[in-house]
């Protein structure tokens, strides 16, 4: 089996994360892909962020059609702060040998991988699909005038291991020690989490933005007023 995890806060999950995931989940063939979202992340403030069970409720919502899509409650029921080493470490000690995990990141987050806790082992345990998003803000570590791509292999060279080389063939950097780390170009829709809740607390409307049923349950229960 063929497994995509795809963490984050999802506060709220919006078209902005579904529409990519499902475009990765085809492209791949993955047989499944697992939402995580965070109790704790570790680089946001708690200010703002809904109570992890209305976050994982509104993506419960937000998959229900598609049978392939699942979320898990991995990071809500271990405690301190969602670290994602750990959630991989779980999730590879449920699968057997025969199964296949994929960590999907979008490009920001893989640019900022450096400053997670125990980056490195990642590349030991995990294949990545890194999302390139052409409506997303630029990293930081993108120079003035260079494409995502540029960026990404002067990252990983620079960050991860000058031994990782471009296979055309395969469409990812290969490593003789290390796991690949995939490149997925995806439909970017320029849909931000900040936006949807800046939209809330104005009194104006989300639709077309998050699925409907995550609209109704967060007018439900009132949350970023």
């Amino acid at each position: 089996m063929r497994i995509g995890l795809f963490g984050g806060t999802f506060n709220p999950i919006h078209f902005g994360h579904l529409r990519p995931i499902l475009e990765i989940k085809e492209s791949f063939a993955l047989d499944r892909v697992c939402f995580v979202p965070s109790s704790l992340p570790p680089h946001k403030a708690p200010v703002g962020i809904a109570d992890a069970k209305d976050r994982y409720r509104m993506i419960e919502l937000a998959i229900a059609e598609q049978a392939d899509f699942m979320v898990s409650d991995a990071e809500l029921d271990r405690p301190g702060p969602s670290y994602s080493i750990d959630t991989v470490c779980h999730f590879q000690s449920t699968l057997s040998e025969m199964d296949r995990l994929y960590l999907i990141l979008g490009m920001d987050a893989f640019l900022e991988i450096d400053t997670w806790k125990s980056f490195e082992a990642f590349f030991d345990r995990v294949a990545f699909i890194v999302m390139n998003r052409p409506a997303e803000r630029s990293p930081e570590y993108r120079l003035a005038g260079q494409t995502a791509e540029a960026s990404l292999e002067a990252f990983v060279k620079d960050k991860i291991s000058v031994k990782y080389r471009f296979s055309a063939g395969r469409s990812c950097y290969i490593h003789d020690e290390k796991k690949p780390i995939f490149t997925a170009s995806v439909t970017g829709l320029n849909i931000s989490a900040t936006k949807i809740r800046d939209l809330i607390r104005q009194g104006r409307s989300i639709r077309y933005l998050v699925p409907e049923p995550v609209a109704e349950f967060i007018q439900t229960k009132g949350l970023y007023r």
